[in-house]
């Protein structure tokens, strides 16, 4: 059997320097590597021609996402947030050791908080849902030990 080694993770973006900012400035990743996408890929990516697409690599803890900048054909759907029980990537999840310089960090970055989802449940830790410029959920938990 071949071996299978984890890459990354990729994520649509409205703009993928925003994204580089906020990954970088409010949760501590590194800079990757940054590519241009042409048509060469188009019909392994299952998009339209001409394609055209920013491709910004950042990395943590050995962990690599992708932000994928559409120039042509432009992104499709809404920089929301998606609820946690539609079918896909719900959430990047993060290890924090205190919850309010994160959500600091994401707010002066263009993130928002979401406090109604704020969970202190003693023993098990505090949990907190946040979202990045373009809607994705991160989940900020600090654990006990």
């Amino acid at each position: 059997m071949s071996a299978i080694h984890f890459s990354h993770i990729g994520l649509c973006v409205v703009d993928a320097a925003r994204s580089l900012r906020f990954y970088t400035g409010a949760l501590g990743f590194e800079v990757g590597d940054k590519f241009e996408v042409d048509d060469t890929f188009a019909d392994v990516m299952e998009v339209a021609r001409p394609l055209k697409l920013i491709s910004q690599f950042v990395k943590k803890d050995g962990v690599q996402l992708e932000f994928l900048q559409y120039v042509s054909p432009d992104h499709c759907g809404e920089p929301v947030r998606r609820p946690m029980n539609q079918l896909g990537l719900t959430h990047l999840s993060l290890r924090v050791e205190a919850i309010e310089p994160v959500v600091e960090k994401i707010l002066a970055h263009g993130g928002q908080v979401h406090r109604e989802t704020y969970l202190n449940n003693g023993p098990a830790g505090e949990f907190i849902y946040c979202t990045d410029p373009d809607g994705i959920r991160i989940e900020l938990m600090r654990l006990p030990g």
